[in-house]
């Protein structure tokens, strides 16, 4: 009888246990994350407002724990019962968030500051009160999940976009800060995936143009967004969780991962365009 070898296997065997929190854990990309990084072996906690979208992660050895990013007690909660249990935090995975598209016009303020506290301020918050345990450590790793959008803007998605790029200046300045104390800084900028995302972003922007200048226009993007969600080009969220466990178990993280379906192709037509060419691109592109 022949002797098998399964490499997979030895990596897992080989891969360094660590203790992971791991944001938006309820749905989507982070959903299929924390139950590939808890098949990894690691200890990860699933992190986010609604613990019962997450009771059937249980089953893959993923702990629920109650997060809302932009409740500062809440925060401080979390983090500590994650050091309470463990003793350390390895890794951070900041994937809450969401997307409100809508004319910059027509969407409330309060609205866009909303948007801002979680995919930004949120993220800040989380991330500030797990840094002390890391530099303790000397080591740990933080993935930030922004999005193609982080480099490129679509119709109608100002307020989404602005977070995003916010989201990619604040990483590149902490990579920077942390580097000295071991920490490294990864960046996941997902292209189109398959998770009601679009639908979402549709109907907020339908709701935000109602009966106002831009009602029209809004609603031919807004049916173009749920065609493109709704159809069969989309990746799969599995594909970007596959890119957040590569840069979770690498000693030395790349700055940025680049996955999912157009992210590549966009990067390089937004390079090479003259902006008003994109403009039009964009405006047609739904």
């Amino acid at each position: 009888m022949g002797i098998g070898f399964c490499f997979r296997c030895l990596h897992q065997q080989t891969m360094e246990k660590k203790v992971i929190l791991l944001t938006g854990a309820s749905s989507g990309i982070g959903f299929e994350t924390a139950e590939m990084l808890a098949a990894q072996g690691h200890v990860v906690y699933g992190a986010a407002r609604s613990v019962d979208k997450m009771e059937s992660l249980k089953a893959y050895g993923v702990k629920p724990l109650k997060l809302d990013v932009t409740d500062e007690a809440s925060v401080t909660a979390a983090v500590e019962a994650v050091i309470q249990a463990e003793g350390r935090i390895d890794v951070l995975v900041n994937n809450a968030g969401y997307g409100s598209y809508g004319a910059i016009e027509d969407v409330p303020i309060e609205e866009a500051r909303r948007q801002f506290d979680v995919n930004v301020f949120g993220l800040a918050s989380i991330t500030r009160k797990v840094l002390p345990y890391m530099r303790s450590q000397h080591r740990g790793t933080i993935v930030n999940v922004s999005s193609m959008g982080g480099r490129f803007t679509t119709y109608f998605g100002a307020w989404y976009h602005a977070t995003k790029y916010a989201l990619e200046a604040l990483s590149d300045a902490l990579r920077m800060e942390v580097k000295p104390f071991g920490i490294r800084v990864a960046i996941i900028e997902p292209g189109g995936i398959k998770t009601p995302w679009g639908a979402i972003a549709a109907d907020h922007l339908e709701e935000s143009a109602r009966g106002g200048a831009y009602e029209q226009r809004a609603q031919k993007a807004a049916d173009g967004l749920r065609r493109h969600y709704s159809g069969h080009l989309m990746s799969p969220p599995r594909k970007i969780a596959r890119a957040i466990s590569r840069a979770a178990n690498a000693r030395r993280p790349r700055t940025r991962y680049v996955s999912g379906f157009g992210a590549r192709p966009f990067f390089l037509i937004h390079a090479v365009l003259p902006t008003r060419w994109f403009d039009f691109l964009m405006r047609h592109l739904y």
